[in-house]
């Protein structure tokens, strides 16, 4: 009897041990995961760099490049071995949008505003965006774009002799397709004439401190550009559209939807992009997809590669919206031998998942983005 009782107590005190080795596992587990977490993090994998040698390497700065495409050509020069140094004031950017270089011995990032002075030493090369913005950034747009500041502070960064900018801007049609030669058509008190007047007037004092200090400019005129890492709300016509169907909401055609557009995948804007600084090429230039689509087309065309049951619904047409957008690139395709590669069913599959993806991501963090319709002005909309 007495070796019963020992055996009994045995066992009880070994099951109570077992339940603090399973209670102290329990507390631990997490603790083991964080530790993972923290061990990765010092253990980051950057995408692959190409090495390059100190003669060949450059010093980089690019202005917006937290942005849509500002990222882009980040990751396009950091992996093709330069020095990047990216200035954002974070006002449309995302800094995860360039996350994915912080830390890595070629890359720098700086928020500040560039209408503010900014002194960097070293940079031989500078991209600078010349943002696309709906009118309620007007202010704002007009800040950056129209400020004396914005052009005098390269003057006091750089040795002029060795120095470029690249500056990018859109430019609206009235001639089709639109030439390099084309001056714009702009309603200079319409709802759209803070974002036309803007660009227009950038490009002049583009020129003007190139003729005043001697910098060598590039500047592109970009056509509607797709891809991962738009902004979600930004009104435009293909977020707006993937953003509706990937929610079961109609997608807002505004007019018959025979407006066309001709739509180009970001890495090919890219391409261009560093192909016109790399150039000596001093005018402007155009970079865009010449393939020309209706804005109903489209919207179809996203209804199906999204799989989405949306109806279409028609609105009334906006003032000042262009009928009809393609550029001409024979320009691009003799002096760069540039022209877009990326089909575009296979650009919009990409973006697709991209926002498949944010949408997942904004769903766990409690937020779900509705889409804007596209350049608000007094209740009038338009495509852009």
């Amino acid at each position: 009897a007495v070796w019963g009782n020992f055996v009994n107590m045995r066992s009880l005190q070994e099951n109570g041990d077992q339940k603090v080795e399973s209670k102290i596992e329990e507390a631990v587990a997490p603790l083991r995961e964080k530790i993972k977490d923290l061990e990765k993090s010092f253990t980051q994998k950057y995408p692959p760099v190409k090495f390059l040698s100190e003669k060949d390497r450059k010093r980089i700065l690019i202005t917006g490049g937290a942005g849509f495409v500002g990222s882009h050509l980040t990751d396009k020069l950091m992996m093709d071995g330069h020095e990047v140094t990216v200035v954002d004031n974070f006002f449309t950017g995302r800094k995860r949008n360039v996350e994915h270089w912080i830390g890595h011995e070629n890359f720098e990032l700086i928020n500040h505003d560039v209408v503010e002075p900014l002194y960097i030493e070293g940079p031989r090369a500078c991209y600078d965006e010349g943002k696309r913005v709906a009118e309620t950034m007007c202010y704002a747009y007009m800040k950056q774009v129209l400020s004396p500041k914005r052009f005098i502070i390269f003057s006091h960064l750089f040795d002029k002799r060795s120095f470029k900018v690249l500056v990018f801007f859109p430019l609206d049609p009235e001639v089709h397709p639109q030439n390099e030669d084309y001056w714009g058509h702009v309603n200079p008190i319409g709802p759209r004439a803070c974002y036309d007047e803007g660009k227009r007037v950038a490009e002049t004092m583009c020129y003007a401190y190139m003729k005043q200090e001697g910098v060598e400019v590039r500047v592109a005129r970009i056509f509607n550009t797709f891809g991962p890492r738009m902004h979600m709300n930004d009104g435009r016509v293909v977020s707006n559209f993937i953003l509706q169907a990937l929610q079961g909401e109609p997608l807002t055609v505004y007019g018959p939807g025979t407006q066309t557009r001709a739509f180009q995948y970001v890495s090919d804007l890219v391409n261009g992009l560093v192909a016109l600084m790399n150039s000596n090429v001093s005018s402007p230039v155009n970079l865009g997809n010449p393939e020309e689509h209706t804005i109903l087309e489209f919207a179809q065309l996203i209804k199906k590669l999204v799989g989405s049951g949306s109806e279409i619904q028609f609105l009334s047409e906006a003032q000042d919206d262009p009928q009809k957008r393609k550029p001409d690139i024979r320009k691009a395709k003799l002096l760069l031998g540039w022209e877009p590669v990326v089909p575009l069913e296979e650009g919009l599959n990409k973006a697709i998942h991209y926002f498949r993806k944010e949408l997942e991501y904004q769903a766990n963090n409690q937020y779900i983005p509705k889409p804007k319709p596209a350049r608000m002005k007094k209740g009038r909309t338009r495509h852009n």
